[in-house]
């Protein structure tokens, strides 16, 4: 069971790895960009979908093209941080993972607003790109609840230590009652 929770952590470390370096390069590509990577038509497919659906002016798009960019740094930034994380809980510590988990959520929703425009332009070539994020945050998502259980289990496993009585009402307490008067 060791060897399967370090596969799992090795695997959620090289999915870290893969959405800190693509969604911030690509982030980082967008956010540089005068109109805020809208010049490409086909990976901003699924900004000029979503601001069809809700009726943006060019400005509109602009800001959520931004907005997008903004999110896919912080998914980039969330997935750097738990990395440093990991490494610090190999000198000892605890990885925390439930920052790492809120990132894949952000992936997740964005990989379906991005997929469904795809899928509506019958676009093969950005439905394959984003279903593929998709299933890494789900690999990813899926080891981490692999290797809470495997924590969980370890935990319980451990011997308890018992230092004197411990008793459930403490001396000369009195009883809740709320029809007493």
């Amino acid at each position: 069971m060791r060897k399967l929770s370090a596969v799992a952590v090795a695997m959620i470390l090289a999915i870290a790895f893969y959405f800190t370096l693509y969604w911030g390069f690509d982030a980082l590509r967008m956010l540089t960009s005068p109109t805020y990577g809208l010049e490409e038509v086909w990976r901003s497919q699924f900004v000029f979908e979503i601001g069809r659906l809700f009726g943006l002016a060019p400005v509109g798009l602009i800001k959520l093209a931004a907005f997008f960019a903004t999110l896919k740094l912080a998914v980039a930034g969330i997935c750097a941080v738990h990395i440093v994380d990991r490494f610090r809980n190999l000198r000892g510590g605890k990885a925390n993972t439930e920052i790492f988990e809120a990132a894949l959520m952000l992936v997740v929703l964005i990989s379906i607003a991005s997929v469904g425009p795809a899928i509506w332009s019958h676009n093969a070539d950005l439905v394959r790109e984003q279903t593929i994020q998709l299933m890494l945050a789900g690999v990813a998502a899926g080891f981490g609840i692999l290797e809470r259980r495997y924590d969980r289990a370890a935990e319980a496993a451990a011997p308890v230590k018992l230092t004197g009585p411990r008793v459930a009402v403490p001396e000369g307490a009195t009883w809740y009652s709320p029809f007493r008067r």
